[in-house]
């Protein structure tokens, strides 16, 4: 069994190898050079001149620390028809989950210590001797090792291995990897859930219900109660407001942020098959065309809506007008011939 586990280990290491090279490609692998470049150079400025109103360091390193000690998920690689075939094997189940936090513990704990090495000039400028830095990563990776202890105990219930809580958790991890994925390529093996939200029923009022906005009020509603295109916008959208923020040179965080809106906007293209397994919208007595021109007017404005909030928070001329260029240009060229293509 231990071998079955394995190579569904290996099969879906090699399927995210595989995704990999669509997302770091040339374009992309230059856009991470260029980033990198200007990361390393305003850290070297940040220890060059170093600010004597530290407070908002600490507080920056001790966010990343508890950041750090959070991330990481245990891969158990457990699958839904494990629970029939193989529950005379339980106990062998349970002590493949244990390996598996072992595992994951040292692959984070490794992350964690390169992160804080990454820090140790930042540590050691704050006055924090070597000794005391050396400590502080023991400490962390010890208290990393209770933390992925407390993360198993997800998979019990009243101290009994409970089947649905592993299931469950190894789907959701296995989603979330893919879907990061899917940002870039097509994914094969996502699946997405709907969840009406009642809070934004209100936002549905928006768009009227007539005939000429069917297609409107299905891309709007799809929108707000898939568990993919809500979330996926509210992310990007908070990424593009962070670099906006926090990000000292304003033409690069403009195009950061417009690199954010580019990959919101090709992912919410797929709204345009959201309802193919739908097969009675085909018997809809509305055009291809009227269809095409829907999910345009929706994709616009909410491209235009989000353009507007950067540009409030951009605090640079030349910014805004980067930020209006090019998202006039994929809107009003690149999304229509997108929708066009995908449609037809």
């Amino acid at each position: 069994m231990k071998e079955v586990f394995q190579k569904r280990r290996r099969l879906f290491l090699g399927q995210c190898l595989k995704y990999l090279r669509y997302v770091l490609n040339d374009h992309f692998v230059l856009v991470l050079f260029f980033l990198l470049g200007f990361s390393m150079f305003q850290y070297g400025k940040l220890l060059q001149h170093f600010p004597k109103n530290v407070i908002w360091l600490e507080i920056i390193l001790a966010f990343v620390a508890l950041a750090m000690l959070s991330l990481g998920k245990i891969a158990t690689y457990i699958e839904a028809p494990d629970k029939l075939f193989y529950l005379p094997k339980e106990e062998e189940v349970v002590s493949l989950i244990h390996q598996a936090r072992i595992r994951s513990f040292g692959i984070w704990t490794v992350i964690q210590t390169v992160v804080l090495i990454l820090l140790a000039p930042i540590f050691f400028k704050l006055g924090m001797s070597p000794a005391i830095f050396i400590v502080l990563v023991i400490v962390l990776a010890i208290l990393k090792w209770f933390v992925m202890t407390e993360k198993e105990k997800v998979f019990f219930k009243d101290g009994y291995f409970s089947w649905e809580k592993a299931i469950n958790y190894e789907s959701k991890r296995r989603q979330g990897i893919l879907k990061f994925f899917a940002l870039f390529t097509t994914v094969k093996g996502i699946s997405a859930s709907v969840k009406r939200r009642a809070y934004l029923d209100k936002l549905l009022l928006l768009v009227k219900k007539t005939h000429a906005k069917t297609w409107s009020n299905l891309y709007l509603r799809a929108f707000l109660r898939s568990s993919d295109y809500l979330a996926l916008t509210l992310r990007l959208s908070l990424l593009s407001i962070l670099a906006l923020l926090f990000i000292p040179n304003h033409l690069v965080a403009a195009g950061l942020a417009l690199v954010f809106n580019y990959l919101l906007l090709f992912q919410l293209l797929s709204l345009a098959q959201h309802f193919d397994y739908q097969y009675l919208t085909r018997l809809y007595p509305i055009s291809e065309t009227q269809k095409k021109a829907n999910l345009k007017v929706f994709l616009r404005c909410l491209s235009y809506l989000i353009s507007l909030i950067e540009l409030v928070l951009c605090f640079s001329l030349k910014a805004a007008g980067l930020i209006i260029l090019v998202t006039v240009i994929v809107t009003e060229w690149y999304l229509p011939y997108k929708i066009a293509k995908m449609i037809d």
